[in-house]
């Protein structure tokens, strides 16, 4: 298990100005944490648009809080940002971030590739290659909590545990699912995720872990993420109304319930994670 919080990061300096200056990223896992995934949080609050394009990467981007403007630059279209919209864009998609008022933007953003963690944007808004570029969509999509709702996804975990709203599932072909979590004060779960590796970062509320292994209680609050994987038997917490961004790789196809241990089916080969 692995314990890490924006706190922490932040006081070390691992601040990384992104967007020729217009915002800057807390990265809190990277490539070599040994996944499919990096998870970052970045941020901005000025009335500005940030082009970007990231060539060799596919980026999923949930948006935590603040309002924007998402266009795609090669149609024009253009999407209403705000919290619980979710947005994923690839090779092919320029676009284009329009913060029109004066707001904290916070979005948190999952690679595939995984980012090294000091990357900043080219003249073109790419990151360098990281590594292979999984197949993804043709192009770039928005999902919002209806959209997920009407797809299915919106799933009831064990007997009430939690409710998981299953943004990216295995179909997209990104090489990691994405859902945003809501748990309830008081709820206590065993979890053991044999065939995966789950790293989530909470946004809201307060929550334990404690590792089994070790005996060790973790109390995490907002900015706080912790990662388990296939040897990791844990139990969660809420302390209080608890939100949850989680990160699974491999993908779940989105339907998955929890096994009497706590696990979800194999969905696929397990990375090495980190050492």
């Amino acid at each position: 298990m692995l314990v890490r919080t924006m706190d922490q990061l932040e006081a070390e300096g691992r601040v990384i100005s992104i967007s020729h200056g217009k915002a800057t990223a807390v990265r809190l896992l990277t490539k070599s944490d040994g996944l499919n995934f990096s998870i970052s949080e970045a941020r901005a609050g000025h009335v500005g648009h940030s082009d970007l394009w990231y060539k060799n990467h596919w980026e999923a981007n949930f948006v935590r809080e603040g309002v924007a403007t998402l266009e795609n630059r090669n149609t024009g279209e253009r999407w209403a940002l705000e919290p619980g919209v979710m947005y994923c864009v690839g090779p092919n998609d320029p676009h284009r971030i329009s913060r029109e008022k004066e707001c904290n933007m916070r979005i948190i953003s999952v690679f595939n590739p995984p980012i090294v963690g000091e990357e900043t944007h080219d003249e073109d808004g790419a990151y360098p290659p990281t590594g292979d570029i999984p197949v993804g969509h043709d192009g770039m999509f928005v999902r919002t909590v209806e959209d997920v709702r009407k797809a299915g996804m919106e799933v009831v975990v064990g007997d009430g545990i939690a409710t998981s709203r299953r943004y990216v599932t295995a179909a997209d072909n990104l090489g990691f699912s994405l859902h945003s979590v809501h748990v309830s004060a008081g709820v206590k779960a065993d979890c053991w995720y044999k065939n995966h590796w789950e790293g989530n970062l909470v946004l809201d509320g307060t929550f334990e872990v404690t590792d089994y292994a070790t005996g060790d209680v973790h109390t995490l609050g907002p900015g706080s993420m912790y990662l388990v994987g296939p040897k990791d038997r844990h139990q969660i917490h809420a302390i209080a109304d608890s939100h949850v961004i989680s990160v699974f790789d491999p993908p779940l196809t989105g339907t998955e319930q929890r096994d009497e241990d706590g696990s979800y089916p194999a969905t696929g080969p397990i990375p090495k994670g980190p050492e």
